[in-house]
């Protein structure tokens, strides 16, 4: 299918727009040239989504990996897409060396907790941690989060294949998209991107940045504060 020719995003941001009373001149031409830069990153984004969606199969999780449910019950990968042909699986810095989990962990499930009903129509959402689910589900009541459903590893196989224990005993998180192929299952996409990835000055972050918080404060003049970050309460 032949591709349609978009308009060039200059000739976009000519078309008439919503202008607060009392824009300067110098302000109106600035925006309108922001604009243009939005409406570029809008068709990027949209490149990258597509060629994401582009990946050749990945490779199939040969290893039987398991899980312990809310009810008790040992689970395999496979189990976790219930019935759903897609897995978003997220790891989470709540292993039982932690009195309290990772406070930006804790914002970006706050943030899915809203939408875990929508998300749960389409695919499976399932919250991975090392500590027991009944331990990660108390944490869940005390923050009022309903829509997310919490499975613990068992044993600390899947957390050591994905690198994601430390030597010194502490844990990153893992985002981890996988895909139902028969009686298999195969690695669609995981976020991949390094801390030794981030430019000079910035937190490292994927693209999208999956957080809300640090999307809302990229909005504002102060932008985002290198010295800033989320706590578990104020």
């Amino acid at each position: 299918m032949e591709k349609s020719v978009l308009t060039p995003a200059g000739e976009l941001a000519r078309l008439p727009y919503p202008h607060f009373p009392g824009e300067s001149a110098a302000y109106q031409e600035a925006r309108r040239a922001l604009l243009v830069e939005e409406i570029e990153f809008r068709r990027h984004m949209t490149r990258l989504v597509e060629q994401r969606r582009s990946l050749p199969p990945g490779p199939v999780i040969e290893k039987d990996y398991r899980f312990r449910d809310a009810n008790g019950d040992e689970l395999g990968l496979i189990d976790l897409f219930g019935d759903k042909h897609t897995l978003v699986a997220y790891f989470w810095m709540y292993g039982p060396q932690r009195a309290r989990p990772c406070s930006m962990c804790t914002n970006w499930l706050g943030a899915v907790n809203g939408n875990g009903a929508d998300i749960a129509q389409r695919v499976s959402l399932k919250i991975l941690g090392r500590s027991p689910v009944e331990r990660q589900l108390a944490f869940a009541a005390e923050r009022g989060w309903s829509n997310l459903d919490f499975v613990q590893t068992v044993g600390d196989d899947y957390a050591n294949d994905l690198d994601l224990i430390n030597d010194d005993g502490s844990e990153n998180p893992a985002l981890v998209v996988y895909r139902r192929d028969g009686d298999k299952v195969r690695l669609f996409w995981a976020s991949v991107m390094t801390r030794d990835m981030a430019d000079p000055g910035q937190d490292p972050r994927n693209a999208p940045d999956i957080a809300s918080l640090w999307s809302i404060l990229d909005l504002t003049p102060e932008g985002r504060d290198p010295d800033w970050y989320p706590k578990l309460s104020y």
